[in-house]
């Protein structure tokens, strides 16, 4: 099985890539135009990619149909958005408007032979890196015991009193 995933993966991976490639998205140019909306082509391909898979999951699911890999039935749970879902949005915003790509394009990028894209695999693997230790130092600070600081006296914010 888990050769079947890893050969469907890589299968996968690679037509990913490809259409990266031939959709030039691999190209800083491309991206760079569609962040300073001088060309919507990016925003119509990602909003047709997104439409078609907004609607064909939710007729998987309601089909219930089975995943063809693992055979499991195609269910997922909604959650509302948090505030690291928001951090972690502007973090990869602002990476994407810095190097001119997100992860997707990256192996794609490097299969093409643009090596510049090294750059941004170790900015990439850095910022892994860095999330986990922020992670981690939330943790500690979470399950560390709570410390009195002795008595607290809050200010006065009403008015001035005579």
């Amino acid at each position: 099985m888990k050769l079947k995933l890893r050969s469907t993966g890589l299968s996968l991976g690679l037509c990913f890539g490809f259409i990266l490639g031939w959709a030039k998205l691999t190209d800083y140019d491309t991206i760079h135009q569609m962040l300073r909306l001088e060309d919507s082509y990016v925003f119509l391909l990602m909003g047709s990619g997104i439409v078609t898979a907004f609607l064909g999951v939710r007729v998987l699911r309601a089909s219930k149909l089975r995943s063809v890999l693992e055979g499991k039935q195609i269910q997922w749970a909604i959650q509302a958005p948090r505030r690291e879902h928001v951090i972690g949005s502007a973090i990869f915003g602002t990476g994407w408007a810095l190097a001119g790509t997100c992860p997707g394009p990256l192996a794609a990028q490097l299969g093409r032979g643009q090596f510049m894209a090294l750059f941004t695999v170790t900015g990439l693997f850095v910022g892994v890196w860095l999330a986990e230790k922020v992670r981690d130092r939330a943790r500690a600070r979470s399950t560390a015991p709570i410390q009195s600081l002795g008595p607290c006296e809050l200010p006065n914010l009403g008015p001035p009193t005579a």
